[in-house]
């Protein structure tokens, strides 16, 4: 695969993808507010994992953005592709829906242990087909492809992911009442650039939220157990930059996992560059976990206000989680 040359508004990432059958996503800018432009189209932004999907002469890899594999953990997605009869890579988000039919991440991370839940793969894009590159095909003529590939499979498991065009305040005002996270506009026209951030696919958020690295845990307090706050870090270059704690968003049994998860990681030092203000004694441990933060707003600081835990991340390794993310 000939290597991408870097255009304007394209951010550069990890290339490997190039060399190998290992295709890191196309990633969309954050925006400000909705907007209508003819030559735009606006999705739904899925609250769950994004997945590649790889099904090329009866082998199938479904992996995260880094590349960690999602076949063991949502095998129902693995074996619904692997029905697909024409060799294909596909792009899209795996999720997890509640009572109302919203997207909830909480859900999606617990499903192993709680199936109940409908779950599916929402596609919104297609790299290849049939041995076919359709990378440098325009948005809309990838869609109307994978939409033709989709067609014949009755299969809620995987899900076409639409679209409408030009009317993005509409639709953003339809995400709001939906209460979903947020919609995604992209060019019409554009191109799938493996490996890079384009501002030609720009995502407009509903809630607030943001990743960060788990640094440190507080002691509980009267009747709670395992942690009271989680104390929550971003990189900036390669210094941990404070951005608060956190200690809502659990239930009983999630601050019981969490806790086993972070002893084998707990150190003597704090790994942020300053010293950090708490107002109760804190365990510090290495940053190797990652966790989705929903948040009213953030200070001039960094700070995050009223943050509540949705859930750990294995899709994302720390050292992604920045303040341009």
């Amino acid at each position: 695969m000939a290597p991408l040359k870097s255009k304007t508004g394209l951010k550069k990432f990890d290339t490997a993808a190039r060399h190998t059958r290992f295709y890191k996503p196309m990633l969309a800018t954050l925006g400000g507010l909705p907007f209508d432009d003819p030559d735009w189209l606006f999705e739904m932004k899925w609250d769950g994992y994004r997945a590649v999907a790889d099904w090329s002469k009866g082998k199938l890899k479904l992996y995260s953005r880094n590349g960690i594999s999602f076949i063991d953990k949502y095998p129902i997605i693995a074996e619904a592709l692997t029905r697909l009869k024409h060799d294909c890579v596909l792009d899209g988000e795996i999720v997890v829906m509640d009572e109302k039919g919203r997207p909830r991440f909480q859900l999606l991370q617990h499903y192993a242990e709680d199936p109940r839940w409908p779950i599916a793969y929402y596609i919104f894009d297609i790299l290849f087909l049939k041995g076919q590159d359709l990378k440098d095909l325009p948005l809309l003529q990838r869609k109307e492809l994978l939409q033709q590939l989709l067609k014949p499979y009755k299969n809620d498991l995987l899900r076409y992911s639409d679209h409408i065009a030009t009317k993005g305040k509409k639709f953003f005002k339809q995400v709001m009442k939906l209460d979903f996270e947020g919609m995604v506009a992209k060019k019409a026209d554009s191109s799938y650039h493996i490996g890079f951030r384009s501002n030609e696919w720009v995502k407009i958020k509903h809630h607030n939220t943001v990743e960060a690295v788990i640094a440190g845990f507080t002691e509980p307090r009267r009747s709670r157990k395992y942690f009271g706050a989680l104390i929550l870090g971003q990189y900036k270059g390669r210094e941990l930059q404070y951005m608060g704690h956190t200690g809502t968003g659990f239930t009983q049994q999630g601050l019981k996992e969490l806790w086993q998860q972070l002893q084998p990681l707990v150190v003597s030092r704090s790994p942020f560059a300053g010293k950090v203000k708490v107002n109760a004694p804190v365990t510090w441990v290495q940053p190797k976990l990652v966790c989705n933060i929903k948040f009213t707003e953030q200070t001039n600081e960094g700070l995050l206000r009223h943050p509540v835990f949705m859930g750990l991340r294995m899709d994302k390794k720390p050292d992604e989680v920045t303040n341009t993310d």
